[in-house]
This record gives C-alpha cells, sequence and structure tokens, in this order.
C-alpha cells in the first residue's frame, strides 16, 4: 500500500489548504484512496473546492494523529478521467459511493503528484513519509 494514503487513513480526517482568489481555504476530507501506487482524493464538480484546484492545482493536507503527532502532505491534484480511477477511489471504504457514481458528470477523482509527507511532533524534528 502507498505509505502516505496508510497515514491519511490512520488520521481519519485530514484538512486540505487551497486558494481561493489571493485566500486560503481549508475544509475537511476523510476519503482518500490508493490507485496504481497513488494516492487519489475525490470532490463533486460544483463544489468550490473543485473550482479551487482547476485554477492552482496545489494543495496541502494535514490531519492530526492520537497523541499530539501530525501529518502533513503537500502535492499537486491532478484529474484522472479515467473510470477506472473513479471505481477505485468509490469502492474504497473512504469512498463517497452514497453521493456519487463512476461516469457521474459531477464526479471527479485527482491523483497527487509531487508528494512531500512529513510526520511531525513537538518532541523531535520531522520524519518524512515515502510513498513506497
Amino acid at each position: 500500500m502507498n505509505n502516505v494514503v496508510e497515514e491519511l487513513k490512520k488520521v481519519k480526517i485530514f484538512y486540505i489548504a487551497t486558494i481561493d482568489g489571493d485566500k486560503p481555504k481549508v475544509r475537511p476530507f476523510s476519503s482518500v484512496a490508493e490507485f496504481e501506487g497513488n494516492i487519489y482524493i475525490c470532490s463533486g464538480k460544483k463544489k468550490e473546492f473543485y473550482k479551487q484546484v482547476s485554477n492552482n492545482p496545489y494543495l496541502e493536507l494535514s490531519g492530526m494523529y492520537d497523541g499530539g503527532t501530525w501529518l502533513r502532505v503537500s502535492a499537486k491534484a491532478v484529474i484522472d478521467e479515467r473510470i477506472e480511477a473513479q471505481e477505485a477511489v468509490l469502492k474504497d471504504e473512504t469512498g463517497p459511493s452514497q453521493l456519487y457514481k463512476a461516469g457521474d458528470c459531477n464526479f471527479v477523482v485527482f491523483k497527487l503528484t509531487e508528494v512531500k509527507a512529513l510526520k511531525f511532533n513537538f518532541y523531535a524534528a520531522p520524519t518524512e513519509i515515502k510513498e513506497h
């Protein structure tokens, strides 16, 4: 399994920051999946998140583990229009299968590229998490 996907699943709820014009926007996410060894997230095309990532594909994710340790991931979100990618995200236990269907014109999945993941705590230097 992709190590970063595994870590995001451990934090359960993570927050994704995007840019809206010149202002930051942050929202909670819980859906993350692995497809072809890569990290995938999803959204609806009618959501502000989709518009913001379409304008600026760079984002940061952050989530907190139990015990005061946290994860920060920076990445570029690239749209993957393949039905197979949508099906993989929806099949994952965190996928929003109750909201979307593969091929739904409103459903979009993003492959995260240029990934840099770091695990932090208050007592030590951050440790990098490699995808593989």
